[in-house]
């Protein structure tokens, strides 16, 4: 841990914070008034006699299906087409994003793309500022703030202030880290049932509970345990499994199927079922042929190993070195690999830390990676070629191109 002694009062600190990821926010709304220029008007952007606004430029994709969601619900059945297979439908979407953007769209009559955005924006501060918090101590404020920038700048950040669920699956992860780091079990439990009705990340984030357990009864020498802390921290355990089987149980309860969300969620895939690890292998092949394809799913694996085993890594915790490498595992085994994996890597954040070397423990190294000049160096190319890659993530993925063949989806 870094000494408080170095650390500024807690008000600045949080309006640093606040002020960068502002900065960064605003190059991205920059890029999207850019690229909103180039959209075409069409069903999807508010109709092809409308001009393209901001707002609804904004809801694209996704954001069609959370609107769907916020304005009429749930359907009471899975819906099928005529040769019995499961059609897209919202069961597949999970619904606190939604249901907030429905509750804000009530109290101030905004029509769903700024409610949905709006919340998006407002999620993604918070989220900034726990994961400054949750680094802080780790790493030291320079570098936490560094971090905290190249995470609001990464290419697919922009997601961050759309209406998707991103920025709220992001202040919910971290809500959740930042209590595990505290050892406040019951706050962790609470939240672990929220994060079930925001995003699928319930299991990776049982295996870094069962990590935080660990190291706490390992530790039970000089801090001793008392019963009551037992039954928390187990409360902690079973929060994350409740949230694992919420939304997949609710939607049976929904719709009277037992596997309404796992049929939907089949519905997405190519091979309409849900096979783990198997379209990886399809997939990388299909991006880098039949060599180099297996290849690539060797080599990226085993850097990210890599980046988070080693001793410069070790700032940053048992609990978030197991989330850089449970979370990704987690993917492998649920996600058909596309175009979507780019925002799926914004939860990676422990990786920038390690990428600006600012995960040393010893003092000497730790003194040279804190230093501005240091920092600079290391986070400036990154930076540009984020920021670079906003703009391409927004022209060539987010933008809707009408097309008889469809469109690749962010």
């Amino acid at each position: 841990m870094r000494s408080a002694a170095r650390l500024r009062p807690r008000r600045a600190f949080v309006l640093a914070v606040l002020g960068l990821y502002a900065a960064c926010r605003l190059v991205t709304t920059t890029i999207l008034l850019v690229v909103m220029q180039r959209q075409v008007p069409s069903g999807m952007t508010g109709g092809e006699a409308a001009p393209v606004t901001y707002f609804p430029f904004t809801a694209l994709w996704d954001g069609q299906w959370y609107q769907i969601i916020a304005t009429e619900g749930y359907p009471d059945h899975v819906p099928r087409g005529d040769d019995g297979g499961v059609q897209q439908n919202p069961w597949a979407f999970y619904p606190l994003f939604p249901f907030a953007a429905r509750a804000l769209m009530a109290v101030t009559g905004l029509g769903f793309p700024a409610a949905g955005s709006t919340i998006a924006l407002l999620c993604g501060f918070g989220a900034a500022v726990l994961m400054a918090f949750l680094l802080r101590d780790r790493i030291g404020e320079r570098a936490t703030l560094v971090v905290v920038v190249l995470w609001a700048s990464f290419p697919a950040s922009v997601v961050l202030q759309l209406a998707y669920t991103e920025a709220l699956a992001m202040l919910l992860l971290l809500g959740y880290l930042y209590a595990l780091a505290r050892e406040r079990w019951l706050v962790a439990a609470a939240v672990a049932v929220l994060v079930g009705l925001a995003r699928p990340i319930a299991v990776p984030l049982g295996v870094v509970t069962l990590v935080a357990l660990w190291l706490r009864w390992r530790a039970r020498g000089l801090r001793p345990i008392t019963t009551r802390e037992y039954a928390a921290g187990l409360a902690s355990l079973v929060g994350c499994g409740v949230a694992g089987l919420l939304w997949p149980a609710i939607a049976w309860w929904g719709t009277g199927d037992r596997s309404a969300y796992t049929d939907t969620m089949g519905a997405w895939r190519g091979s309409g079922v849900v096979e783990p690890f198997v379209p990886w292998l399809g997939m990388s092949k299909y991006a880098f042929g039949d060599t180099w394809g297996p290849v690539w799913l060797v080599v990226v694996p085993t850097v990210v190993i890599a980046m988070v085993a080693g001793p410069w890594a070790r700032a940053l915790g048992a609990e978030l070195r197991t989330w850089t490498v449970a979370y990704p595992a987690y993917l492998a085994a649920v996600l058909d690999p596309f175009t979507s994996i780019f925002r799926y890597l914004i939860p990676l954040f422990p990786l920038l830390v390690v990428a600006v070397g600012a995960g040393w423990t010893d003092p000497a190294r730790e003194r040279r990676a804190s230093s501005w000049p240091l920092l600079l160096v290391r986070a400036v190319p990154l930076l540009v070629l984020f920021v670079v890659g906003q703009y391409y993530w927004t022209d060539i993925l987010w933008r809707y191109v009408p097309s008889p063949t469809g469109d690749y989806p962010p």
